[in-house]
């Protein structure tokens, strides 16, 4: 959960805690496996692990929900909006305008929340 806390905070608390009425068990696979064992390893840094997680999800296409969430954790890890936005322009290349176009509609809206707009240089 520290390491869920650290990344994303109060969203992550929300998610887990969203799951207690239905499937509790999913919500202690997210902490235990997911942030406890997968990005509590050393071998990358917690930007690295969001950058890949957000070519991940963007490749997934479908899980606007979840992007949102990565989107903000990856800021809270400092990646800056530039950096996003790149990555995300990148991932077009690989899976398509229409995947990335919806990623970076995400990527507005969690901007737009935290008062990050317009995103220069990118």
């Amino acid at each position: 959960m520290e390491v869920l806390s650290r990344i994303d905070g109060e969203a992550g608390q929300w998610v887990v805690q969203s799951l207690d009425d239905i499937s509790p068990e999913l919500g202690h696979q997210i902490v235990a496996w997911g942030f406890g064992e997968i990005y509590h390893r050393p071998q990358l840094l917690s930007r690295e692990r969001q950058l890949i997680t957000l070519g991940m999800i963007t490749v997934l296409g479908g899980c606007e929900p979840q992007l949102e969430f990565h989107v903000s954790a990856s800021l809270n890890v400092g990646l800056t909006p530039e950096e996003i936005v790149e990555a995300l322009l990148h991932s077009a290349g690989y899976c398509g305008f229409p995947r990335a176009l919806n990623a970076t509609i995400v990527a507005k809206k969690v901007f737009t929340e935290r008062g990050l707009l317009p995103v220069t240089g990118a």
